[in-house]
């Protein structure tokens, strides 16, 4: 039996496999649902087999699980889809070099919790390209790309700025942040009016980089009183010990809400949604070993944050 098996095919399995549901693994893949459906019928088709475990009861929610057929196909995927990108990078590597410069600066107190693990990953895969982080809280980065200062620049917006490229990262949750024994600790959210008669809690930067304060505070003309301090521990001592209420990323804090530390509330009743992006000069936009670790912190980020997903 001739195989139709492609690439794509391979990459639609593990992303199910991993994201135990369509819409997401279509997301990951920058794919229709109805794209990625049609392909898995394609191979249901020409297998004789089915490949996912179709749900019996389809008012409960619970991941979706593929076949022992499906199972077979996504752990060759597993096998063989790094060796290509592997391949693939050498071949890059033969055509344009091992060694080059990447000096990354950051807008965010955050950042260090998922970029570590991600330039980690990618030393792996350019051992001699010489990696570095500016150092400092940068309120303005991109500038820093224009001084030859940083070589890609970690921000919050994607600015329609001349010169400039703004690779997608990821979306993130940022939820507010209370005392155990606070009123507001029990309202299924909180509202931009609930923040009025408190005191923010946040890091020394800028209110146009805050997003709670630009999306939802400022629009609503809330201001409330402020305190900043420089460590993510210290603004959950300060809130622990209803000193005021902070707003952070899930990720960040997941350690301390399984602790039982502080507690977590939505912010609007849809939810308070961060982004994140990777900017680079026009001129360093298809250097490989850039193109790779923007690829890296988006697939090391996607699998060890909870809760992020895929620009």
């Amino acid at each position: 039996m001739q195989s139709l098996l492609e690439l794509r095919h391979l990459k639609t399995l593990l992303a199910i496999r991993e994201s135990g549901n369509l819409t997401r693994a279509a997301e990951r893949l920058h794919l229709t649902q109805s794209a990625l459906s049609h392909q898995i019928r394609l191979l249901e088709d020409h297998y004789a087999l089915p490949l996912l475990l179709r749900k019996s009861s389809p008012g409960k929610s619970s991941p979706l699980k593929l076949t022992a057929a499906g199972e077979k196909l996504a752990q060759l995927a597993a096998e063989f889809l790094p060796r290509i990108d592997q391949a693939e990078r050498d071949i890059t590597k033969l055509r344009e070099g091992e060694a080059g410069q990447l000096r990354i600066a950051v807008e965010c107190h955050t950042c260090f919790d998922w970029l570590m693990p991600a330039m980690d990953d990618f030393r792996g895969h350019w051992p001699e390209v010489e990696l570095d982080i500016v150092s400092g809280f940068h309120a303005d980065p991109v500038q820093l790309l224009f001084e030859d200062r940083a070589d890609l620049a970690i921000v919050s917006e994607a600015a329609d700025e001349p010169g400039i490229s703004y690779q997608p990262l990821f979306s993130y949750e940022m939820i507010a942040l209370i005392a155990k024994d606070h009123p507001l600790a029990t309202k299924p959210f909180l509202s931009a009016e609930d923040f009025a008669n408190e005191t923010l809690i946040s890091y020394p930067v800028p209110d146009d980089m805050l997003d709670l304060i630009r999306k939802v505070l400022k629009p609503a003309g809330i201001n409330p009183k402020r305190r900043t301090t420089e460590l993510t521990a210290a603004i959950l001592q300060l809130v622990a010990s209803r000193r005021g209420i902070a707003a952070l990323p899930s990720w960040s804090v997941q350690h301390y809400l399984e602790r039982g530390y502080v507690v977590a509330k939505p912010i609007t009743e849809q939810g308070l949604t961060s982004d994140l992006y990777a900017a680079v000069t026009q001129a360093q936009t298809d250097t490989a070993f850039v193109k790779d670790f923007v690829t890296t912190t988006r697939e090391v980020s996607r699998i060890s944050l909870p809760g992020v997903t895929l620009l």
